[in-house]
């Protein structure tokens, strides 16, 4: 009986710290969890924790409806939650220079492996206080899309939804900059408060924008960019084999952005072909506007950290 006692307690004993291994980390995604920017990041939260009992869960808390989205950055800052999906437009008031990451020629799998991550990793640890894991969504393109059509080619004296990554480039395409959170565009749109919207080239049908979009300009521009952050004091916490697991995950997710890339643009153009969308062609001189006018606003924010990302963005050319 003695024996039996013993084993007990010694499985009991083996059970506690097996548990007590096992971290949970909250996160938020920065749009419902059930819209396209969302569903990814839930197959991803899903896949992580199928692949980490025992070692990493991570429990989704919600998105919007938890922490609006602009406030989404400075709560993974402050630690109030573990990790978000957040693009980093939405924390360009505590890191300017992160935003920079939309604008290499290359996507996450690649540009990992060259100085400007390196670069980019520093700052979003000294800005964000965060590790910066993982991204999806490149291999889009962002695009402006209108409830009317531009009048002789342009767009002056529209009035269009906008973040901080479209403002340098709806500000030299002379229009009205109206700022909200993606849940609050579709009413702005209906209640004729916007003529249009910034958005990448997918997505739009999500939240009811596409019964109000009668036209996409064209060329896309810049390489949408979601990021996968986790606070920098919970990360540091961490033990290596976590930290090493949830950067495996990472990978995962990456390889799981170019399926999801393809199946969305597929899904999405048929819809804006139903849907009589039009495309309107402004040639490559929009394109290479978008570009000159972000770099250039950018290093008026942070003109040190510009200068080395664009260094190493330029070298990548």
């Amino acid at each position: 009986m003695k024996a039996f006692k013993a084993a007990l307690f010694g499985l009991l004993a083996a059970a506690g710290t097996a548990s007590a291994q096992e971290t949970t980390l909250n996160a938020v995604v920065f749009v419902p969890r059930n819209t396209t920017f969302g569903e990814i990041f839930v197959r991803f939260v899903d896949q992580a924790n199928k692949e980490g009992k025992g070692l990493v869960q991570i429990k989704l808390i919600g998105g919007p409806d938890a922490i609006p989205t602009f406030e989404q950055g400075n709560a993974l800052r402050t630690g109030v939650v573990d990790m978000v999906s957040l693009p980093p437009t939405f924390y360009t008031n505590v890191c300017p220079e992160c935003d920079a990451q939309i604008l290499p020629p290359l996507q996450t799998p690649q540009l990992k492996k060259t100085p400007f991550w390196t670069v980019l990793q520093k700052y979003t640890n000294q800005k964000v206080n965060a590790q910066l894991v993982s991204s999806y969504g490149d291999g889009i393109g962002f695009h402006i899309w209108t409830s009317k059509p531009p009048a002789g080619g342009t767009l002056k004296g529209m009035r269009l939804r906008t973040t901080p990554n479209y403002t340098p480039l709806f500000t030299a395409l002379g229009v009205s900059l109206v700022q909200t959170a993606p849940g609050e565009v579709l009413t702005a749109l209906e209640r004729g408060v916007v003529d249009g919207y910034g958005w990448p080239a997918i997505g739009i049908f999500d939240l009811g924008w596409g019964a109000h979009t009668k036209y996409r300009i064209d060329p896309g521009f810049y390489n949408v960019i979601v990021n996968v952050l986790v606070n920098l004091n919970k990360w540091n916490a961490l033990r290596p084999e976590q930290r090493a697991f949830l950067e495996r995950m990472g990978g995962w997710l990456e390889t799981e952005n170019v399926r999801w890339v393809a199946e969305r643009k597929a899904a999405d153009d048929k819809k804006i072909k139903e849907a009589g969308i039009q495309i309107v062609d402004l040639g490559p001189a929009h394109r290479q506007l978008a570009y000159d006018a972000y770099w250039e606003t950018l290093a008026k924010g942070a003109p040190e950290p510009i200068k080395e990302l664009r260094a190493a963005s330029d070298a990548l050319r």
